[in-house]
């Protein structure tokens, strides 16, 4: 499990935020609820980092509000990272293994994709480089030649 102790928040939370708590819980099988809350922050706050324009906003408006804050919350990188090196760059910001980070991101992105739904992951995937559509639990389609 990640741990980074500047990325959590007090609580009582939403029934939203609660619901996507447990989903990621669930995909993640973590313990607790507040692991799956510290997985669900952590993750957000690096894709965050990574999302611009009408696809970070329209992410936002779809996930429960604590979530979007987490989000929204981030000053986006210059340069995006693939979806290799968002792992790695979580895992050195957190401390945790690239394993462990890979599973929580997957777990995450499972809960935002219920939210979001596949046309918005999609256009989401087409702004990001290579290697984010795994992390979606989706085919990496190359363009034919």
């Amino acid at each position: 499990m990640m741990s980074d102790r500047h990325a959590l928040s007090p609580q009582p939370y939403g029934s939203a935020y609660e619901q996507m708590l447990e989903k990621a819980r669930y995909e993640g099988a973590y313990p607790t609820r507040e692991e799956a809350d510290e997985a669900v922050r952590l993750v957000l706050a690096g894709l965050g980092r990574q999302l611009t324009g009408d696809e970070r906003v329209e992410l936002a408006a779809c996930l429960p509000l604590e979530a979007a804050r987490v989000l929204t919350s981030q000053v986006p990188d210059i340069r995006p990272l693939t979806g290799w090196a968002f792992v790695k760059d979580l895992a050195a910001r957190t401390g945790a293994s690239q394993a462990t980070t890979r599973w929580d991101t997957g777990s995450v992105f499972s809960a935002v994709s219920a939210y979001a739904g596949p046309a918005l992951i999609t256009r989401i995937l087409r702004q990001l480089p290579t290697g984010w559509a795994l992390l979606f639990c989706r085919a990496e389609l190359a363009p034919a030649a």
